[in-house]
């Protein structure tokens, strides 16, 4: 089994919920209202992962990716695009919208455990669920940003036990900060 790192914008209040304004909530958009320096490029340091790992995406983050990521040409997007994506899905079919993506096959923790490259889920809170329900996941790169929402999903929902992790680094990036813990 590959190492499982899960991604995400955080607000200060724990709030996952629409970070880009995509998902057209009253609160939308929060982690982009604090510019470029929070959102832009690898902002979640995946550096070579993204040659040698595999994105895990939700139907619903692969369809806002698929509509974001192909038409760009910069360095990262160039990387995001050749990036082996798989789609925890059991209604998309056509996948050609975004390269190198292909369908998830089995269940979800069944695919984790035999996947032997790292994998790196983004977005697609139903997946990092999943994951945490089947106690898959080994690492957390999230980017807290000064904003407080009021209201939405959290990164963490109610757990039937604790969980201890490491903090392993914690770096600026703009007005946010993006932690690593690991377990």
């Amino acid at each position: 089994m590959g190492h499982v790192i899960v991604t995400g914008f955080v607000s200060l209040d724990g709030i996952v919920t629409d970070p880009d304004g995509s998902g057209g909530t009253p609160a939308g958009g929060w982690a982009f209202r604090h510019g470029p320096e929070t959102h832009g490029g690898d902002k979640f340091r995946l550096g070579e992962l993204m040659d040698t790992g595999v994105l895990l995406l939700g139907k619903d983050t692969w369809q806002l990716f698929s509509k974001l990521w192909p038409n760009r040409t910069d360095d990262f997007s160039t990387k995001m695009n050749k990036m082996a994506k798989v789609v925890a899905s059991h209604t998309l079919t056509d996948l050609s919208a975004f390269p190198n993506s292909t369908l998830m096959n089995g269940s979800l923790s069944e695919y984790v455990r035999s996947e032997p490259r790292t994998i790196a889920v983004t977005g697609s809170l139903s997946v990092i669920r999943a994951l945490q329900a089947d106690d898959l996941v080994d690492e957390y790169r999230l980017m807290t940003l000064p904003s407080i929402v009021g209201s939405g999903e959290q990164m963490f929902g109610p757990s039937d036990k604790p969980v201890h992790l490491r903090l392993e680094s914690i770096q600026p990036a703009g007005a946010a900060s993006l932690a690593t813990y690991v377990r």
